[in-house]
């Protein structure tokens, strides 16, 4: 006879190569350069080849500067749902952009010559597209280095030659349909770098402006009794604006307020009634005593006296006046406001804005002319003051537009710009741009659907849309105007040889060449001229990436199925791209759209280097990994603002290594395991098996569903409680002694591994679009099948038909009992072992009691308990004082006693029977039938 068996040699401890330890900052790049040799997105794609068609359309970042979290979370986001619906079994292309023109780049490139116009507009063309190529490809490598996958060999760039051309195309097309129109009315201006902005290149800050109070002497006019007001009154205006007094060329009432003549030390006054009690306090008036009331609509057409210009501007009417602040008489400069210029247009008035494009004033008195507005703020309260028309003055903290590129304050200034109309009825359709706009709205699925509201409002209270900029790097307008009459080229055709200009050279084509060149040779105007001149102007850089799915997306790829992007882009590419898809087809160029929220500090501050609270994705990934950022991305819910912070890191590292050590444990307990032998049928399981299978299965359902709803948090929470809770706390733990102490090759024991193989394989799998580098790395260590996925990322969600057993549901209800039952058992044996009555689990023997129902369903399952409490021995009481009585499960009451008989020497369990193998003497009678087990299957391997 044989040896006996080595006792320890005959346990089935987990064994793997899968490492504990995940040095993931180490780990990572390596799988990085693995995925790039094997052309991991390639290999996907064809794949996916004839499945559904899934397209998310990147919103392209401007490459400036490295990314920050902001940028890290976006880019995550947009990949976990690409990888989702490719593993959801989508055809799923990734196509990343970025938007290469604009005031970014040229700021950048004016810091690296020293200053404007250092170089000759060409030159500085060709150092735009140089810088902006230089960060794309930084960026390139910052987002693949947390796990992105795209088509990075060939993005979109919006200064590639065919997108240039696209642009241009468009254009040309909005202009032939008629909603392109030139014009000089106020749009925001920024002085510094002297060129207009749209309402998106726009941010709010604090600002302090000077809040003044200034009186216009009444000249005479006006309607019924206030007619008879007389020259000693003068009417009273409050702004924040000094700087626009001098262009001042109306004062507005409204018609139905009730407005007074009131006689102060200041002199008489005419203001709005309501707001008289402002006025001395603001302006520090003691007395003021009503000589008379009047209705606004007297006021239309009353003469006032300008305090410093010689100039009478009349009353006017209008409903935007409000009673919050100032007078109730507001001061009206058409030049420089929309309600200003809307209300000039209306009465007639000179749009006077005497500006150049530094701000700096080119006409008027001595003291202020050459000025630039700010400058000339404190110069005009002076002069005000020294006219006797200044009331009142002091600063005043309010939130103030102010460019987005160079933070300073921006002004409203009429110019000749290039806009496109939202009113205009295009000659295919009967509806304007903005209706039309505003249907496509209610068409598109939004996430959150407050994102609904936000468009239709913006879109809906949104003035023309000024499409010109006094710039050079972006596509030019395409424009031309005869050398002869001074009249546009409106021959489509002509225009359009400029396209296929751009289309070979770019649009640097517009500096290179002449507008004789570049239009069909003997193109004429009507007055017969053939000499043109070409438009100085360059398009909004809104127009360039709102113009990106016309570029990017073909065939069946338009419209896109997502744009996922941060809540800026309600008025930035959001806005832009449905303008332009709407302009072009008639049609919103999005089904659906995802709104993320800002990063902020642990302090719930905006993140900066300044403050020195920024944490940089390179730093998380150089310290953490990426996904461990990808984690945090999951974990948050991120349609609001999300918290980072070194704590919240920390505790992610926690979260990531329990998820981590789960998976280790089941890819440590199926060393020995070959899916296609040793696979047990679902009908053949053990109990428990199936029902743990069956609750991974609905986890699947759920998952799958959180995925394309794009809710991650609670994938992120589902898998982390599942690994955490279910299996490492509760079924792995009940599965160790079977693993463990049974025959390798035990029914018992293959069912448990069949349990594990089919549940880790469906973790993995979905935890693959969130861990792409740690589920590809275990998917290495999994065994398989030779026809399964290389990578975890070729491979498909598991469906939930792969994980159903058809358990009965009264052995579903059976098993949520037992797992009530056994939560509560564990705390009977926590008291015992603080009354120092047992060190450990396998020490007890626990003694049950409950109402008849309850007890007979645990007597049915009497021989699972012992492993399911980790207890060495189960039985019943009935009179006996019980140690625990449970609120949980009703009449469930608990005595914890020490277990019987001896400790086994193999599996630590007590027994009664330990001695009784004279073979294996220490041992109890289920380790000794283990033990049989596996020397007759040794003879049997022998004998063969």
């Amino acid at each position: 006879m044989p040896e006996p068996i080595d006792l320890k040699k005959s346990l089935n401890l987990p064994k793997t190569d899968f490492p504990m330890k995940a040095s993931l900052p180490q780990n990572e790049p390596k799988q990085l350069a693995a995925w790039h040799e094997s052309g991991i997105y390639e290999r996907i794609l064809e794949g996916r080849k004839g499945k559904p068609l899934f397209v998310l359309h990147d919103g392209p970042p401007y490459p400036t500067g490295s990314i920050h979290l902001g940028t890290g979370l976006n880019k995550i986001l947009k990949d976990m749902i690409v990888k989702s619906k490719s593993m959801a079994g989508h055809y799923a292309p990734y196509v990343p952009g970025w938007d290469c023109h604009g005031l970014p780049i040229e700021t950048q490139v004016e810091k690296e010559l020293g200053g404007k116009g250092k170089v000759p507009p060409a030159e500085f063309r060709k150092l735009c597209r140089e810088f902006a190529a230089r960060y794309v490809e930084q960026h390139k490598k910052d987002f693949k280095r947390l796990g992105i996958f795209g088509r990075w060999n060939d993005p979109y760039l919006t200064m590639s030659f065919d997108y240039e051309a696209v642009i241009a195309g468009a254009f040309l097309e909005f202009m032939e349909k008629g909603y392109v129109y030139r014009g000089r009315k106020p749009v925001y201006w920024c002085i510094y770098d002297q060129t207009a902005l749209a309402e998106a290149e726009v941010e709010y800050e604090d600002h302090s402006s000077p809040s003044i109070w200034v009186t216009f002497k009444v000249v005479g006019g006006g309607k019924g009794e206030a007619a008879k007001i007389g020259g000693d009154v003068s009417a009273v205006i409050w702004t924040t604006t000094p700087w626009t007094i001098p262009h001042n060329r109306a004062l507005v009432f409204h018609p139905d307020f009730e407005y007074a003549v009131v006689e102060t030390e200041k002199g008489k006054l005419l203001l709005a009634a309501d707001r008289v009690a402002a006025l001395q306090t603001e302006c520090e008036i003691q007395e003021a005593r009503v000589l008379g009331t009047y209705r606004g609509r007297d006021f239309d057409g009353m003469k006032f006296q300008h305090p410093f210009v010689a100039v009478q501007v009349p009353g006017i009417l209008a409903d935007y006046v409000t009673l919050d602040q100032g007078s109730g008489i507001v001061h009206t400069a058409p030049g420089h406001g929309v309600d200003d210029f809307n209300s000039g247009q209306r009465y007639g008035l000179e749009i006077y804005a005497p500006l150049n494009d530094r701000g700096e004033y080119v006409e008027g008195l001595p003291e202020y002319k050459g000025k630039d507005v700010f400058t000339a703020n404190p110069i005009i309260v002076k002069l005000l003051a020294e006219r006797g028309a200044l009331l009142g003055h002091h600063p005043y903290k309010h939130s103030y537009p102010h460019c987005w590129r160079c933070h300073n304050p921006v002004i409203f200034r009429a110019t000749e710009q290039w806009f496109i109309g939202m009113e205009a009825v295009p000659t295919d359709s009967k509806k304007s741009l903005r209706a039309e706009a505003l249907e496509e709205i209610h068409g598109v699925k939004w996430i959150p659907a407050w994102g609904e509201d936000r468009m239709y409002e913006m879109i809906e209270k949104r003035p023309d849309w000024c499409v010109s900029r006094q710039r050079f790097w972006g596509v030019p307008i395409i424009v031309f105007f005869c050398e002869g009459c001074g009249n546009q080229l409106k021959d489509y055709g002509a225009l359009k040889n400029v396209v296929r200009w751009f289309e070979k050279e770019g649009a640097d084509a517009w500096y290179k060449h002449s507008a004789e060149e570049l239009l069909p040779a003997g193109t004429k105007c009507s007055c017969g001229a053939q000499k043109w001149r070409k438009e100085n102007d360059i398009l909004d850089v809104w127009f360039d990436s709102g113009s990106s799915h016309l570029s990017v997306l073909k065939g069946a790829e338009w419209p896109a199925d997502v744009y996922l992007e941060g809540p800026d882009q309600y008025r930035g590419w959001f806005h832009s791209s449905l303008l332009v898809a709407t302009g072009i087809r008639h049609h919103a160029p999005y089904k659906g759209v995802v709104t993320h929220g800002w990063t902020l500090d642990e302090q719930g501050r905006p993140m900066s280097k300044s403050l020195g609270n920024a944490l940089e994705p390179a730093e998380i990934c150089e310290k953490w990994g990426a996904d461990l950022l990808r984690l945090w991305v999951a974990s948050v819910e991120y349609q609001a603002d999300v918290k980072m912070s070194e704590r919240v890191m920390t505790q992610l590292s926690e979260a990531y290594r329990k998820i981590r050590n789960t998976f280790r444990f089941g890819l440590g307990n199926l060393s020995d395991f070959d899916a296609a032998r040793d696979t047990i049928a679902s009908e053949n399981l053990e109990e428990i098996d199936r029902w743990m299978l069956e609750r991974t299965a609905e986890l699947v359902k759920k998952c799958r569903d959180w995925y394309a709803a794009y809710e991650f948090h609670r994938v992120y929470h589902a898998l982390h409680d599942y690994c955490v809770v279910d299996l490492s706390a509760f079924y792995y733990d009940v599965l160790k002694d079977r693993l463990y102490t049974k025959a390798a090759k035990n029914k018992a024991r293959r069912s448990a591994q069949t349990a594990i193989y089919k549940t880790t394989g469906a973790l993995v799998r979905l935890a693959a679009p969130v861990l792409a580098f740690t589920a590809e790395e275990i998917w290495k260590y999994l065994p398989k099948g030779e026809d399964a996925a290389e990578s975890v990322h070729i491979a498909e969600f598991p469906q939930e038909t792969e994980l159903r057993t058809g358990i009965p549901a009264g052995q579903v209800a059976s098993w949520e009992l037992l797992a009530k039952v056994r939560g509560e058992v564990l705390k009977a044996l926590e008291a015992a072992r603080n009354a120092k009555k047992i060190n450990s689990g396998l020490e007890a023997k626990v003694l049950l009691n409950g109402n008849p129902e309850l007890k007979a369903k645990l007597k049915h399952y009497l021989a699972e308990l012992p492993a399911l409490f980790i207890v060495s021995q189960v039985e019943f009481f009935t009179a006996e004082e019980a140690d625990y009585r449970s609120d949980i499960v009703p009449s469930l009451e608990v005595i914890v006693r020490r277990a019987d008989g001896k400790k086994c020497e193999r599996c630590w369990n007590y027994s009664v029977h330990v001695g009784e193998n004279s073979r294996y003497p220490n041992v109890c009678e289920r380790c000794s039938a283990a033990l049989k087990e596996i020397e007759d299957g040794q003879s049997s391997q022998a004998a063969t």
